[in-house]
């Protein structure tokens, strides 16, 4: 246990994830290769690797400052905890569950989803997509976990069960494993996630747990991965380009556009900034729950011609 429980379990966790994860990718792009399903692209790997070289520095740039305010609320806790098998499982739990309103906020606030969206914008879905990093969200992710240090979780076991669950979320990164059985009742399975990165509107905002399927399906944000309704990976629209600097800037810079639109009342370029994506002061723009309510309407109208054709 002391191999989690000190402040080197982070890069222990790391250290040992490292190899392992460079032996699955290597497996599955020869998989790729022997059966031409075209599951990988060099460009698109090497988008990828830039992107988690960046989040990584950045981490290591803001990680004692984020350890500091998380150690600020843990010595101010409200509870003590003894270091049981109980306070693994409970700190595992919630730290999974912060991480599910984290993600939440980055898919419904435009601001965060600029972060983000980096992590969505590839077109092909495969283990190296797991660390296409939001580079910019070592910035405030800490703010997300200093709650439960606040509860008596100490900062260090918190990340590390918080590291634990972003090697599991790697691996959810593939088109190669279909169906997992009764763990897709309890675990964020291949198949959840692949509809987590769909363009599609029926699967847009779905699927936001890293380990535990069961927020989504608490909170009404669970969508199955339907076979009549084949996975489309990236983003609409498409960016222009797969240049660094495109896929790091791309939605700050349509942001950026917007809010200098002249005539604004403050709200709106308040709004243009952390309303929903999609989000128009003219009413014009659509976001994704309105788009979702037009497919709704829709397939209910083909269902109901469908029952009249066969009842005529």
């Amino acid at each position: 246990m002391d191999f989690f429980m000190s402040e080197d379990g982070l890069e222990n966790v790391y250290a040992w994830a490292i190899p392992f994860h460079a032996a699955v990718i290597l497996a599955e792009m020869i998989y790729s290769h022997i059966s031409e399903a075209k599951l990988y692209s060099g460009k698109d790997v090497a988008t990828s690797v830039y992107l988690a070289l960046m989040n990584f520095g950045l981490d290591l740039i803001m990680k004692a400052f984020a350890m500091g305010v998380m150690f600020f609320f843990y010595n101010h806790r409200l509870f003590t905890w003894d270091f049981t098998v109980w306070y693994w499982l409970i700190c595992f739990t919630i730290t999974d569950f912060a991480y599910y309103v984290l993600h939440y906020v980055d898919h419904h606030s435009r601001a965060f989803w600029a972060v983000h969206i980096t992590h969505h914008n590839s077109e092909y879905f495969n283990l190296t997509t797991g660390f296409r990093s939001p580079v910019l969200q070592p910035l405030y992710r800490y703010l997300y976990f200093s709650p439960l240090a606040f509860l008596g979780f100490n900062p260090w076991h918190i990340m590390v069960v918080y590291a634990i669950g972003q090697v599991y979320g790697t691996w959810v990164h593939t088109q190669t494993i279909k169906k997992l059985g009764i763990l897709e009742y309890i675990l964020v399975t291949p198949s959840h996630h692949r509809v987590h990165h769909a363009c599609n509107i029926k699967y847009l905002d779905r699927n936001m747990g890293m380990c535990l399927i069961i927020w989504d399906k608490m909170f009404g944000t669970f969508e199955k991965e339907d076979p009549n309704v084949p996975v489309k990976y990236g983003i609409y629209p498409k960016m222009p380009d797969n240049k660094p600097d495109t896929v790091l800037l791309y939605e700050w810079r349509k942001i950026w556009k917007d809010i200098r639109q002249p005539g604004l009342k403050f709200s709106d370029r308040i709004n243009y900034i952390f309303n929903s994506p999609g989000w128009r002061h003219d009413g014009t723009g659509k976001t994704v729950r309105q788009y979702q309510k037009d497919y709704l309407e829709k397939q209910l109208k083909r269902q109901e011609q469908k029952q009249k054709m066969k009842s005529a």
